[in-house]
């Protein structure tokens, strides 16, 4: 069983009727109903609004997997927050950043840029696969189009990835790294653009089978590590090594 936990700042989903009416359950639910469909997941859904920010230390080292989506209240979760779930990934918990997550505290704290880019609301997308073989690519096509999302555009100012496994081409013209890998420690982190709160993107079947990939690809594939500093390994060369 992977243990999933989506992180949803629930600022829109509160106060805009437009985001009340496409999503009643909020994003966070939005998004649980995307990713229920594997019986293999543990999902639980937390908010901003929940009691210590809605990341106590009880829930976050009890996630392999953390999805997060925020946009207006970034500087409302604090620092001491981010850097923990900075380093549980560095130990080995998966992370996923969807769209304006981007500048969220935990992922330009792993990032270490400022994560700016260009954006444009109100654009059709299309999606490509550019990286079918990644495992996140599994299943799907190589292009689908989204009617509505918001365009984010070049330059987007982020470590090379490695892989870009979708670009994203908008009818503006603009074209996106729209959805990127990264290591980090132990952990793996994607982030991935499309999703925006006044948009169907999470109603989308195609959107839900990237998201499942993905929470499969960042699972750990060992226990998540107490430290950073992992006392078998340093045993395993003293070991190995020792004269």
């Amino acid at each position: 069983m992977i243990r999933v936990t989506i992180w949803n700042e629930n600022v829109h989903d509160r106060e805009d009727d437009r985001v009340k009416a496409l999503y009643p359950e909020g994003l966070h639910g939005a998004i649980r109903d995307l990713l229920k469909s594997d019986d293999e997941l543990v999902i639980t859904t937390t908010t901003l609004d929940a009691p210590e920010h809605g990341m106590p230390d009880e829930l976050l080292n009890n996630t392999d997997v953390l999805i997060w989506w925020g946009h207006v209240a970034h500087e409302q979760l604090p620092w001491e927050i981010a850097d923990k779930v900075a380093d549980r990934v560095h130990r080995g918990m998966g992370f996923i950043g969807l769209h304006s997550a981007h500048l969220s505290r935990p992922f330009t704290r792993l990032m270490g840029t400022s994560c700016s880019l260009r954006w444009l609301d109100d654009t059709r997308e299309h999606v490509w696969c550019t990286d079918p073989t990644h495992p996140i690519a599994k299943g799907i096509p190589a292009v689908f189009t989204l009617e509505k999302e918001e365009m984010y555009g070049e330059f987007f100012d982020i470590p090379k990835p490695d892989s870009v496994v979708f670009t994203g081409w908008f009818s503006t013209g603009n074209v996106f790294r729209t959805g990127c890998t990264f290591s980090r420690g132990h952990g793996k982190v994607f982030y991935f653009q499309p999703g925006h709160e006044t948009n169907p993107t999470f109603k989308n079947e195609i959107v839900g089978q990237i998201l499942r990939n993905a929470v499969r690809w960042a699972a750990p594939q060992k226990e998540i590590f107490d430290e950073i500093d992992c006392p078998w390994e340093t045993e395993y060369i003293e070991k190995k090594y020792q004269k």
